[in-house]
This record gives C-alpha cells, structure tokens and sequence, in this order.
C-alpha cells in the first residue's frame, strides 16, 4: 500500500472513511473545490492547464452547455485566458469558440443515427504532453459512428512563442485502435513512454486496451495482452471495483500524467525509470433513480513496456464539498433539484461529479511531476455547472494497493 500522505488535512466532513478518501484544496479558504466561471456561456467538462507566458494564468477549455438551443445537434468548445478572481477560476474576458473543425460522418445507424446530424466536438480533454499541449475530442468517424481526434493545441489558439516546434498533429487527425470498433468511441487518452514514444489507451474495462500511435493516426497491435500475462489480469481482478449487473460501468476518464513516487523537496529524489510511473484516472458509473453518480479511482501503470499496472486506488477518492444525501425524511427520492450557495443540488441524492481532466497547476512543468507538486483537476457538476480542484497529487495516491 502507498501511504505516503504528502499534505495532511483532518477531515471535518461526514465522509465515511470506510468508503472514501477525501481530498482538499490546497489554495481556497474553505479547502473545498472552486467553480470554473466563462462569464456570458454556461459550460461543463472543463479542462484547466497552465497559460504559456502568462504568470498566474491558466488556458480554460469546457463544453458549451446550451439546454434550451434551438440547434441541439450543434456542439461546441469554448475557451479563455482566466485568473482566480474572488475565489473563482473566472474568464478575463467573454469566451471563444474553439476553431475545432467539423467532421463528416454517415456510419450511424440505428439508436445512433441521430448522430449523423452531429456538428461540433464533444467532451473535449486539453493536456500537456511532454513538449506540447493537445487536445482530444469527440467527432463523427469515418471508421465507425463516433471517433476520437487528436489535435495539437497550439494550431487551435494563440500561443505566443510557444506555437514553434512540430511534434505532431498541427491538423485534426483521427485517432485509431485495433479492431473492433465500438459505434461511440469515447475518453480515450494519450500517453508517453519513457522515451518519448507516444501509445492510446482505449480502455480500461473489462479489459485494457492501448496501442503505439503514430502521426498520422495510425496504431499498432493492441499491447494490452502482453500487461495481462506480465500480471494486470491479476491485479485487475484483485483491485478493480466490483461492477453491479444494473446500470454500472467502469470507464476512463481523464487524460495522462507522468509521476515520479518521491518529493521534489527531497535532495535525494531523481527521476528514473524504477520510480516514475504513469497516472491516469477512472471512473465507477452508477445509475440510480435516473441520477448517475461516477466515484474517481487513480490509476499507476508503468512507463516501459509492457505498461504493467503498478496500483490502483483501494478507495474512490471524494472532493472535499461535494454533497452526501441529505439525512431529511423526504417522502419523494426524486426530490426537485434546488439552488444552494450558487449550486443545483437534490437533497437525496449524492451529488454528481464527473472528473474529465488532470494537469499540473505550475506553468513551470507539462507532462511530468513529483509527490509534492500540485495538480488540477477539472470536473463538471451534476450536468450543469463547471468547477475544479487544486490538490497535491501524492494525495491521490493515497492508500493506493501495489500490484
């Protein structure tokens, strides 16, 4: 087990420890999260990295969020520069539409031939790779309904000097997987090796699924076979939540982190290919009482081949602030949601927290970090509101079981 807490809060919440490991902010005066604010645009699924130049500033990216659109097929990123303002990670100024192309597609049949009609991206990830920054978002597919494409970010945005080197991607590229395909392709990410060498992860259950990418789409074999025989099937059965017969899901979530296991305050600490490992973070989905409720799970694997798994979460892990269901004698489980504190909430229910990314807060790193340094983690709430946490990411890592 990793018990190497890095920043210890006592918990004040009534949390159950038998369940969860919560985390909390290591900037707000509350320790809970802070909500993601495009001023004039309502947005979920935001992703939060660091602005190249400008200190105190960070690149925000969501979904716009248009319930009442008379254009319901017609999607949509928005992005800004923002700084914290009051507490909040607030636009500098109203937003822009992110210059995503719009790709055609008639493979949708179906329950999914209304996506044909689709316009605009979907549930965009913006990352840090190793030297550049990227995003990957949902679109049509000439392979199949619904695909995934990589783009690097800096085509798409204004990146000052930073928009120079080529590695990759300048033009939207649809990303591939060994077959079969599934009708929606969704929350696939990227990662690196140790030497640079960039592979998709596809899936994390009931099987993984990754493959060595190359630029123009393209993949190789899928490798997750070889993890299986170096141990993941294992590990996997032994640390993997359990999923229910009804209406749950493992699923992927965000996108990928480099991490070496000791602190950079530690003289002693050296990256290298024993201790450095790759993050990402997956999601148990629930489905009860038309609610869904997702509860976040870190992932290690290794950063060589075969990309064995290194631990898993024992425990999903709870932002500090987020709702528990209300201990009131209610008559009706599906109780209206109600404004609190400039939050949508039903009282009887645990609130919904979809975690879509995870990027080092420092403008000083991209890719990789230590124990101690500091993450954000953006999330959409309940469908409807965007928000974010600062955390030290060994507090993700928390009571984690080693494979």
């Amino acid at each position: 087990m990793f018990t190497g807490n890095v920043s210890r809060v006592p918990s004040s919440s009534d949390v159950a420890r038998q369940t969860h490991h919560e985390i909390y902010s290591v900037s707000t005066n509350d320790r809970k999260y802070f909500f993601v604010d495009f001023i004039d645009r309502r947005s979920i699924n935001p992703n939060i990295i660091p602005h190249p130049s400008l200190e105190d500033t960070w690149v925000i990216v969501a979904q716009r969020h248009d319930p009442d659109s008379r254009l319901p097929m017609t999607f949509a990123e928005i992005t800004c520069n923002a700084t914290f303002q009051n507490g909040t990670l607030r636009c500098l100024e109203s937003p822009s539409i992110l210059p995503v192309i719009t790709t055609p597609g008639d493979k949708c049949d179906g329950d999914y031939l209304v996506l044909n009609l689709n316009i605009g991206p979907h549930d965009a990830r913006v990352f840090y790779g190793p030297d550049a920054p990227y995003t990957i978002y949902g679109s049509n597919s000439r392979f199949t309904c619904f695909g995934q494409f990589v783009h690097d970010l800096r085509s798409l945005l204004d990146w000052g000097n930073g928009g120079t080197s080529d590695t990759g991607f300048k033009n939207a590229t649809e990303l591939q997987r060994p077959l079969p395909y599934g009708k929606v392709e969704k929350n696939w990410f990227v990662f690196w090796d140790h030497k640079g060498e960039i592979y998709v992860h596809y899936d994390v259950s009931p099987k993984r699924a990754f493959a060595k990418l190359e630029l123009d789409g393209s993949v190789g074999e899928d490798l997750a076979p070889q993890a299986a025989r170096a141990g993941d099937d294992s590990c996997m059965a032994k640390y993997l939540p359990t999923v229910g017969p009804d209406h749950e899901s493992l699923h992927q979530a965000t996108n990928s982190l480099s991490v070496t296991l000791c602190k950079r305050s530690d003289p002693s600490c050296k990256m290298n290919e024993e201790n450095t490992f790759i993050l990402t973070i997956f999601q148990h989905k629930r489905y009860r009482f038309f609610h869904s409720v997702y509860e976040p799970y870190a992932m290690l694997f290794e950063q060589k081949s075969p990309f064995k798994i290194h631990g898993i979460s024992s425990k999903p892990f709870w932002i500090h602030g987020r709702w528990k269901p209300s201990s009131l004698n209610e008559q009706d489980r599906l109780a209206e949601m109600m404004i609190k504190d400039g939050k949508v909430r039903n009282y009887n229910q645990t609130e919904m927290m979809y975690i879509t990314s995870m990027s080092w807060k420092s403008s000083k790193q991209k890719y990789h970090g230590f124990l101690d340094d500091v993450v954000f983690l953006g999330f959409g709430i309940e469908d409807s509101q965007s928000a974010g946490i600062d955390v030290v990411v060994g507090d993700l890592l928390t009571g984690m079981s080693l494979c």
